[in-house]
């Protein structure tokens, strides 16, 4: 089985390309700020589920590596806050995003509560 059939990483994944694709609009002046911090955090959900799924033997490790991925996604939730206040994106846009931001979560705290059911 790989890290890639895992629901917390698909969803994950879409979620990141989706910020990804949004974020190509917003202004130029934004690229090294809240463009940057919304991508690299987005993905960081992702590295770090693939990381602990590859650690998965070490189930200190497996759950560490979640908590990062879980940590990066509220983080995520964090820049939609910002994209939203600064005129970015809607409010409908940002519920839309926090949704899937939430479910995702809920997916990754049901690994760090059930490592038995990942190759434990």
């Amino acid at each position: 089985m790989s890290f890639k059939t895992l629901l917390a990483y698909q969803k994950g994944f879409e979620l990141a390309m989706e910020i990804f694709q949004l974020t190509k609009d917003f202004p130029k002046s934004e690229m090294f700020g809240l463009t940057s911090q919304m991508i690299r955090s987005s993905r960081s959900v992702c590295s770090n589920i693939a990381e602990g799924y590859r650690k998965r033997q070490y189930e200190k490790h497996f759950k560490s590596k979640l908590s990062d991925a879980d940590s990066e996604n509220s983080e995520t939730q964090l820049w939609l806050d910002f994209a939203l206040a600064c005129g970015y994106i809607t409010e409908i846009k940002k519920q839309e995003l926090q949704y899937k931001s939430e479910e995702i979560g809920k997916l990754i705290n049901y690994m760090i509560k059930n490592p038995n059911k990942f190759g434990l």
